[in-house]
């Protein structure tokens, strides 16, 4: 059995229906659902917000692996505590006091992410990587689902993979965009423990059978 997650993230799914692509995503072979909560201000987007992610929780039987690309995070850290949500994800970049950020979300019973932009370096997360839970990296502009997937991803995750060992931390690698059959089985053997994927499952097919298939590729 692989250890490693597969997270639909529902940015993707159908809004004016989202409870089929719930239940696809329950009975799917994926380990969490990731949702993606955008302020049209961090980033040029506005996605959805707490009372969708109510709705979700309601309906899903796996982990919510929620994604703030939104300034000012730590306003609403006890908010998506009380929803359910169990990884939350802060930008580094969004986050002046990021100790103090991963403390609180750690308070409220959450696991810790920090999200790094495609431009930021893994080097700055050196003095907390023993306290963050997941890495994310963003392999796209965060923003907008379906870009093109950035090629020096694969060298970010090999970098974090050095410093988590070097520091000897349990942290985990996430993969956030661009995503696909075509490169799930290199970012594994790169390093990654959990890889995201919207469009590539959602505008498949058959989304239940393409979630069969990311997971067969972690299985190195």
């Amino acid at each position: 059995m692989s250890d490693k997650l597969i997270a639909p993230s529902l940015l993707a799914a159908n809004f004016a229906n989202l409870l089929p692509d719930i239940e696809m995503v329950n009975k799917s072979e994926a380990d969490w659902f990731h949702l993606d909560v955008m302020d049209g201000v961090f980033v040029p987007n506005i996605s959805f917000g707490m009372p969708v992610i109510k709705a979700i929780a309601k309906y899903a039987t796996k982990p919510l692996d929620t994604h703030l690309m939104i300034v000012d995070p730590d306003r609403f850290i006890k908010t998506f505590a009380d929803l359910g949500v169990h990884n939350l994800t802060v930008h580094y970049e969004a986050c002046p006091h990021l100790h103090r950020t991963i403390q609180a979300i750690k308070s409220e019973g959450m696991s810790a992410g920090v999200a790094l932009n495609p431009h930021t370096p893994i080097s700055l997360l050196e003095d907390v990587i023993n306290d963050i839970d997941v890495v994310c990296i963003m392999s796209v502009n965060p923003g907008f689902g379906g870009q093109t997937f950035i090629d020096r991803t694969f060298q970010k995750v090999k970098d974090l993979k050095d410093l988590i060992e070097k520091e000897n931390a349990n942290t985990k690698i996430e993969i956030d965009g661009g995503v696909t059959i075509k490169n799930a089985k290199s970012l594994i053997e790169a390093g990654a423990d959990i890889l995201v994927a919207g469009s590539f499952v959602f505008n498949s097919q058959n989304p239940f059978e393409t979630v069969r298939k990311l997971k067969k590729e972690t299985q190195l």
